[in-house]
C-alpha cells in the first residue's frame, strides 16, 4: 500500500462555478503553486470529449508538480487518461470494482458518512476515505451532515487515512483538531477566493497547524523495553530507529540494564505499578499508532503490559521476544517466558524471533530453510499471529521468513560481513512498528525495515570493544522517513 497520508493534507476538488472568465487549468496551476497536495477533477456537466480533454491537461499539470490526480466517479475517463486514481461516492461504483478496473497501483478514494460504510470501503480496498459534510456547505446541496463525533469514530475504526470534507475554510478548520484526520478536502474555500495561490497557502498553513496541535501531523510509536547505556540496543536503539524512520518515538522503561558491547553486568527492574503509570501517561496523552515490545524480564511486568494494551485497545503490536543478548547473556526468566507466551504473544500482530528464539518457542532445531518454515508455522499456529523468523544466526544468509495466515514469503538480503551487530533485533522490530504506524501493510513494513537495517549495518560503524552498534542515523534525510 502506497503511503499517501502526506499527499492528502490539502485536497482540492475542482468546481468551474468560479472560473471568472479564466480556465480551470490556470486555476489549478495557481493552487498547485500555493501548495495544494492533491487534486480531484469533479465534472458533472461536461460532455465526454470535453471532459477527456480537460482531464488530460490537468493530469499532465499535476504530474509536473508531483501531486496525485484523481477523477470523481468516472472510471472510464480515469483509465483513458491514466489518472492516479478515482474517487467514488456511496451511489457510485463500489471500491472493489473500481480497484479491479483501475489496477492495484492506482488510488481509490470513497466518500462515507458512517463507521459501517467506512469499514466496508476499507475492506473493499479503498486507499483513503472522505468524510462529510462536516460543516454546512453550498457546494453539494444533497450532502448528508456528519458530526465531529462520527468523524472521530470513523478515524478510530479504520486503518487507512481519512480526510474531512464539506464547508471547511479558514474560519473553522481548527475545529477539526483531535478528530484523527490527516487532511482536508475543499472546494469553495479555494476556488471561490479571488487570489487562489494565497488562499491555498493560508489554508495549508492552518491545516498543518491543526494537525500539529492534533498530533496527527506526525505518526507515533511506543517502545516498551529495557535500556542500553551504550546506545546500541534496547530503548535507545528503538528511539533512534523510530526517529530515522520518520515517526515520533515514545518509551516506557521495563528495566535499567547495565550493559555495553561486551557484557551485561546488571538488570534493575521497574515496579509493575511504575510501568503501569508510564503506559497510562503515554496512552492518555499522545496515543501511539504502533507499539513495539522488547525486553521484559519479569512475569508481573508482562501482565501489566498486556492489561494496559488491552484496556487502551492498542494497535499494531510488534513483539520482539528478547531472551538472550547478542553477547550471550540471558535477559529473561523462565517464568517470564511462560507469561510472554500466555499474555503478550496472542495480542501481537507479529513476532520477530531470531533463530535461537524460534527454536525455543517452537521446540524445534533449525538448520535449514525448511526448518525455518516449519518452526514459523508452528509458532504462528500456536499464537494466531504473523511470525518473522530472522536468518543470519545458524544459516549462511541474511534471508528472513514472514509466515502468516498459512502462507509464507522470503525477504532475501545480502549478507553484510560485520561483527558489529549489537541491537539488530531491537532495530528491526522498531523499524517494522514505525512503518506500521505510518499505514504500510505488514509485508511492506517488513520490506522497508529490512532495507533500513541493511543500510544501518552497511554503514560499517565500528565502536566498542565487543559486538558494536550499527549506525542508526546513516540516512536521516533519506527514503526511510
Amino acid at each position: 500500500m502506497k503511503d499517501i497520508r502526506k499527499d492528502l493534507l490539502l485536497y482540492a476538488v475542482t468546481d468551474r462555478s468560479w472560473l471568472r472568465g479564466g480556465t480551470l487549468y490556470h486555476q489549478v496551476r495557481k493552487l498547485l503553486n500555493g501548495g495544494v497536495t492533491f487534486v480531484q477533477l469533479r465534472e458533472k456537466e461536461l460532455d465526454e470529449e470535453s471532459f477527456l480533454l480537460e482531464a488530460r491537461k490537468i493530469r499532465e499539470l499535476c504530474g509536473q508538480y508531483k501531486v496525485p490526480f484523481v477523477i470523481n466517479d468516472n472510471v472510464e475517463i480515469a483509465v483513458k487518461v491514466d489518472a492516479d486514481g478515482v474517487h467514488v461516492g456511496q451511489g457510485d461504483m463500489e471500491a472493489g470494482e473500481v480497484r479491479r478496473r483501475m489496477g492495484a497501483d492506482k488510488i481509490v478514494g470513497v466518500s462515507v458518512q458512517t463507521v459501517e460504510q467506512a469499514l466496508l470501503a476499507q475492506h473493499q480496498g479503498a486507499d483513503y476515505l472522505g468524510v462529510g459534510a462536516v460543516f454546512p456547505t453550498d457546494s453539494k446541496t444533497d450532502a448528508a451532515s456528519v458530526s465531529l463525533e462520527t468523524l472521530r469514530a470513523i478515524c478510530t475504526a479504520v486503518e487507512i487515512p481519512v480526510i474531512a470534507i464539506g464547508g471547511i475554510g479558514p474560519d473553522n478548520v481548527m475545529e477539526l483538531t483531535g478528530s484523527g484526520i490527516c487532511g482536508i478536502a475543499v472546494i469553495s474555500a479555494l476556488f471561490a477566493r479571488p487570489e487562489l495561490k494565497t488562499a491555498a497557502r493560508e489554508l495549508k498553513s492552518l491545516t498543518e497547524k491543526m494537525l500539529r496541535r492534533d498530533g496527527n501531523g506526525k505518526r507515533t510509536a511506543l517502545t516498551i523495553a529495557g535500556t542500553d547505556p551504550s546506545g546500541g540496543a534496547g530503548i535507545q536503539a528503538d528511539i533512534k530507529t523510530m526517529l530515522a524512520n520518520g515517526v515520533y518515538a515514545m518509551s516506557a522503561v521495563t528495566a535499567l540494564v547495565a550493559q555495553n558491547t561486551t557484557q551485561v553486568t546488571g538488570i534493575m527492574e521497574v515496579t509493575p505499578r511504575f510501568l503501569g503509570e508510564q503506559l497510562d501517561n503515554v496512552f492518555t496523552d499522545i496515543r501511539p499508532d504502533a507499539v513495539k515490545i522488547g525486553m521484559v524480564s519479569a512475569g508481573l511486568l508482562i501482565d501489566v503490559i498486556a492489561e494496559r494494551l488491552e484496556w487502551y485497545q492498542a494497535e499494531h503490536i510488534v513483539v520482539d521476544p528478547v531472551m538472550v543478548a547478542t553477547n550471550g547473556a540471558k535477559l529473561i526468566s523462565d517464568e517470564a517466558v511462560s507469561t510472554l507466551k500466555e499474555r503478550l504473544f496472542p495480542m501481537a500482530d507479529i513476532l520477530t524471533p531470531n533463530i535461537p528464539e524460534a527454536e525455543i518457542l517452537s521446540g524445534m532445531t533449525i538448520r535449514t530453510k525448511e526448518d525455518m518454515i516449519a518452526a514459523a508455522r508452528a509458532i504462528s499456529s500456536q499464537y494466531s499471529c504473523a511470525v518473522l523468523c530472522k536468518g543470519g544466526h545458524d544459516l549462511n544468509d541474511a534471508d528472513d521468513l514472514l509466515y502468516r495466515d498459512g502462507s509464507y514469503r522470503w525477504f532475501c538480503g545480502k549478507r553484510i560481513y560485520t561483527v558489529n551487530t549489537h541491537g539488530t533485533g531491537c532495530t528491526l522490530s522498531s523499524a517494522i512498528a514505525s512503518n506500521l504506524s505510518k499505514g504500510f501493510d505488514l509485508d511492506t513494513s517488513v520490506e522497508r525495515a529490512k532495507a533500513y537495517i541493511s543500510g544501518a549495518l552497511g554503514a560499517m560503524l565500528d565502536l566498542g570493544k565487543g559486538r558494536g552498534p550499527m549506525d542508526h542515523g546513516f540516512d536521516l534525510t533519506g527514503e526511510f522517513i
